[in-house]
């Protein structure tokens, strides 16, 4: 397996440096953008064809793409790459939680799936202080929990729509978590798009094994075309969730999962003319002032030196 460019290749500077906590940044807004564009595709091709159908369509499409681009960052995949440990864990683990997540949201309001999913950034900020002894300060805090507040205000979940399956959605999001957790566990020289290229599968197996039990239904061109559209952005998701998470701090990355969902109500209002009334907006306003305070954050003033040249060290 031949090593990628700079781009695939897990960083060499610490994780605490400030270079790649911006890096792991810019990785976690390009990953929740692109998955939200996989969302809305999915959701304009769900009306025409069975969940594990279109999953498993949608995972054919996102594996050939990825493919694609192993070819093209000159990395060759081969098996034994796919079925080391932690990468083959890591795949079992996303395949379990995506699956535990869409039963759940088949079976709640999807305003309470989300908000429930959306406590992640707090789960890997506990998960990065305990496992990784990341120094997370109060202000860090209370930070996240404020963009937790502004996502409540966002999607409002109603309180007669949490049910048992909440619980399978909680479980789901806490899958989410072990699984970037794992991920820092695979070993550097390991290419993201072997990763990427791992999880991909496993999704795509299961689905195809559930379309037995669940039936196939012919489709029209233009729901594939959608599914092929939303495989392209999972695959971009997948690339760059695996990149922010094996690069920085979890704690400082984390909040930025929230960057979504400003995107999402964007695309809410051009396709399906959903407008965000007052609560939602002030929603908006709190993630936006969360986001610019963490980013101001992770960009900390260089320090002034006390070090006094040797040429000052000799004046009187």
């Amino acid at each position: 397996m031949s090593a990628g460019p700079t781009l695939d290749s897990v960083s060499a500077l610490p994780a605490s440096d400030p270079t790649a906590n911006r890096r792991g940044i810019l990785f976690i807004v390009i990953s929740m953008t692109t998955f939200v564009g996989n969302d809305a595709l999915v959701k304009l091709a769900s009306d025409d064809m069975s969940s594990a159908q279109l999953i498993f369509i949608r995972g054919v499409f996102a594996t050939i793409w990825i493919l694609f681009l192993a070819r093209a960052l000159g990395v060759t995949v081969r098996f034994e790459s796919l079925t080391g440990r932690w990468i083959s864990g890591r795949a079992v683990v996303d395949a379990a939680s995506t699956f535990s997540y869409l039963i759940s949201l088949f079976h709640m309001p999807i305003g309470n799936a989300i908000a429930i999913n959306m406590a992640a950034p707090l789960i890997l900020t506990l998960l990065a202080v305990v496992f990784y002894r990341e120094r997370v300060d109060w202000q860090r805090w209370v930070a996240v929990t404020i963009g937790f507040v502004g996502v409540l205000l966002i999607i409002q979940p109603a309180t007669d729509g949490f049910n048992a399956f909440s619980i399978l959605c909680l479980f789901a999001t806490l899958l989410h978590c072990v699984r970037d957790m794992m991920t820092r566990r695979i070993p550097g020289g390991v290419p993201s798009v072997v990763v990427t290229l791992a999880t991909s599968l496993a999704v795509t197996l299961i689905a195809g094994a559930a379309t037995l039990f669940s039936g196939w239904q012919p489709v029209a061109l233009g729901p594939v075309g959608y599914v092929a559209g939303a495989s392209i952005f999972l695959t971009a998701g997948y690339y760059f969730i695996i990149l922010s998470t094996r690069t920085g701090d979890l704690s400082v990355i984390a909040p930025f999962r929230y960057s979504g969902l400003p995107v999402a109500l964007l695309l809410g209002w051009l396709i399906w003319q959903d407008v965000p009334n007052l609560a939602a907006w002030i929603g908006i306003g709190l993630l936006c002032a969360t986001g610019l305070y963490l980013l101001r954050r992770a960009h900390p003033p260089r320090a002034r030196s006390f070090v006094r040249s040797a040429e000052d060290a000799r004046k009187p």
